[in-house]
């Protein structure tokens, strides 16, 4: 992946965990990122159909928002950071799930450590710190430590990441530049009520020539990707923003808030309010 793309990430939390068997959870689904890097033993992450193993040597990411699960049967020591991205670059990017990792990276995710010693969790159940207050207030915390600290941290923070985006790829391969101009410009304007006319007159075509391009090159109609655009948006929202449902759909341009309803059980099967419960809930959520 060598095109421009904006990178803020913060951390919210990093620790050295020791864990015996006891590493196994299922259906973890956070808005954060999460990096690994295993000092001893071995273990399993379940992605999707995939059973994928943890071991030492190699740096380990899970975007924001993947559900996942956990397998420990033994010893296993590592070190677990979690990374809040305000660009959503996991919305346009698909990441490996490790890369090489040697001495020098060792050293930085210990030096992380070291200077920010008190980001430790100190309890492992996700209802404790995987929820939308606990969320806003490791956010916030982040911009109360000396402005030395905060450097040296996004600078380690980028050189961790920086491996991952090296074999990072765009999740639509899209060809045609005015097709990637439009995305680039849905994703900025997310929050507004964006209109066909405005997306055509960006790329000097009709509507009826534009719309036929854009299902060719991402395979759905562009208020079909707006509309998927708002609602992981949305999900997003829901979990670091205490506003009620309402409010969240005007500040999206939904003025029909049923509307907003029915399309956000469309993508995900639940209500707004029944998604946010779920989550905040916590069940069956992972540790770290």
């Amino acid at each position: 992946m060598n095109k421009k793309e904006n990178l803020n990430l913060i951390l919210l939390n990093i620790g050295r965990a020791v864990h015996n068997a006891d590493w196994n959870w299922k259906g973890v689904n956070s808005p954060f990122a999460r990096i690994y890097f295993v000092e001893s033993g071995s273990a399993k992450v379940i992605i999707g159909d995939k059973l994928l193993a943890v071991t030492p040597g190699f740096l380990y990411l899970i975007p924001s928002f993947t559900t996942h699960g956990y397998v420990c049967d033994g010893p296993f020591v590592l070190y677990y950071i979690h990374v809040y991205d305000e660009q959503h670059i996991f919305d346009r990017l698909n990441f490996p799930f490790k890369v090489e990792a040697g001495k020098l990276e060792a050293l930085l995710v210990k030096r992380l450590l070291a200077i920010n010693p008190d980001r430790e969790l100190t309890r492992y159940d996700p209802g404790t710190y995987d929820n939308p207050p606990t969320l806003m207030q490791n956010i916030a915390h982040s911009s109360q430590f000396p402005f030395y600290t905060i450097v040296e941290t996004k600078g380690i923070l980028l050189q961790l990441f920086s491996h991952f985006l090296v074999r990072a790829t765009f999740k639509q391969n899209i060809t045609d530049k005015r097709i990637l101009k439009v995305v680039r410009y849905i994703r900025e304007h997310i929050h507004q009520a964006i209109k066909i006319q405005e997306l055509s007159a960006l790329c000097c075509l009709s509507d009826d020539h534009f719309i036929r391009i854009f299902k060719k090159e991402l395979k759905c109609t562009p208020m079909e990707y707006i509309n998927q655009r708002k609602i992981e948006r949305t999900q997003l929202m829901l979990l670091i923003d205490e506003k009620p449902v309402k409010e969240i759909a005007y500040s999206l341009s939904f003025e029909n808030v049923s509307y907003f309803n029915r399309l956000f059980k469309k993508y995900t099967q639940l209500t707004p309010n029944q998604y946010r419960e779920k989550l905040i809930q916590g069940k069956n959520r992972m540790l770290l």
